[in-house]
């Protein structure tokens, strides 16, 4: 009889052991609790409904009280034990808001008793918006919760994709809701906007969308994709994504001063100019994330939802165990280990400590698991050469005075 093929990356390997060479797991430092399981709205680019992994539909639809106090009590203890000063909590779904507001508001409060000083806990909550109202942005001033809104472009964009289940646009909704966050009592707590890139949208027309909001920050994300799933417009020939990111990278980078922080392009510019990366889809610094969903399962990051049923499981959960448990999951370990976890291509790659092979969940292959570049390599290596030459033109004509 043949034997079995091996599991494929991380899992065939010894990756979550204790290392040889003096490595040490480094901790989390952000939380996400999945507050509540189901969503309002019925994306057309969902990975979690729509999606390989079925988990969600077992689980509880909110995270109790009792839950979230033992997810606290192990945060508390993971910040302790590691000398933490500070720890990120991010309110999560499904849609977080709904949860009726004195629910999120007992849940926050089991938070804040547990993680306390010499910690400090910043707490956020990440909504699609279209339930973002005036009682629930004066909960979150009371409360001290940042808030950071889903927004995909104008209305056209943002309801083609952003639908409720009934098929009508949320677009309407959400632009309110970001009036009333925008305005003086609240501007405050406005943490930024999440935006899907759809390469079928003009992306000006989007960016230009966005900054009417006048947000702090603006995430441009990539749609989760894989080998084994592509992403839409992508079919190897091409850089559709790199070329629609430059686009906006171009007037961002001209204007004066710069009307917003774009994540991935200071993200990149910083990693240029030697510095650490401080998000998960690039760079080489060791991931920093756990998840908790509404019934205290401790999951790896949310993405890994896109990619095949059960892949974030860990088989752990916070009444039991404690957070450096999930420090030795293989996916977890093997986000940890910098270089060592890439594919040799990327590992030989000259924009490797820039594009850190790209977000785990897009190396996915079935049949070699993670051991792969991102299904998104060209678009990255492509962006990131566009910002490289912008970049040093500038600091050699700073440097000659021309």
């Amino acid at each position: 009889m043949p034997a079995a093929p091996p599991d494929p990356w991380p899992d065939s390997s010894d990756v979550a052991a204790p290392p040889a060479g003096g490595r040490r797991p480094r901790p989390f430092r952000t939380f996400v609790l999945k507050i509540h399981s189901r969503c309002d709205l019925a994306c057309d680019y969902c990975y979690v409904y729509s999606g390989p992994d079925r988990s969600w539909r077992d689980r509880p639809r909110m995270m109790s009280t009792a839950v979230a106090a033992r997810a606290a009590a192990r945060i508390a203890e993971h910040a302790a034990g590691h000398g933490l000063r500070g720890v990120q909590v991010v309110l999560h779904g499904g849609e977080p808001l709904l949860c009726p507001p004195g629910h999120v508001a007992a849940l926050v409060r089991e938070i804040r008793a547990a993680v306390r000083a010499p910690v400090r806990a910043s707490l956020t909550v990440q909504t699609n918006g279209v339930r973002l109202d005036e009682t629930f942005l004066r909960l979150f001033k009371d409360l001290g919760v940042g808030v950071g809104v889903s927004l995909d472009g104008p209305a056209r964009v943002h309801d083609g994709r952003r639908r409720t289940a009934g098929g009508r646009g949320s677009h309407a909704a959400v632009s309110a809701a970001l009036r009333r966050l925008g305005g003086a009592a609240f501007r405050p707590l406005f943490r930024g906007l999440l935006c899907t890139i759809d390469v079928r949208a003009d992306p000006l027309g989007v960016y230009r969308e966005l900054l009417r909001h006048a947000p702090p920050v603006v995430d441009f994300l990539l749609p989760h994709a894989n080998w084994s799933a592509p992403p839409a417009g992508g079919d190897g020939s091409g850089t559709p994504y790199a070329d629609w990111l430059i686009a906006i990278f171009e007037e961002w980078y001209a204007a004066v001063p710069r009307p917003t922080s774009v994540r991935l392009f200071d993200e990149i510019i910083h990693l240029l100019l030697g510095g650490h990366a401080r998000t998960e889809g690039l760079g080489l610094t060791p991931v920093g994330v756990a998840v908790v969903e509404t019934d205290g399962t401790i999951e790896q990051t949310d993405a890994l939802k896109s990619v095949h049923d059960g892949a974030a499981y860990t088989g752990l959960h916070v009444a039991r165990d404690p957070f450096d448990a999930a420090l030795l999951v293989p996916g977890i370990a093997a986000r940890q280990i910098g270089a060592a976890a890439l594919a040799p291509r990327c590992r030989a790659c000259p924009v490797v400590r820039v594009c850190g092979g790209g977000h785990y969940a897009h190396r996915y292959r079935e049949g070699t698991g993670f051991a792969n570049p991102s299904v998104y390599c060209p678009d990255l290596y492509r962006l990131i050469g566009h910002i490289r030459t912008r970049v040093s033109g500038d600091i050699m004509a700073l440097r000659t005075g021309t």
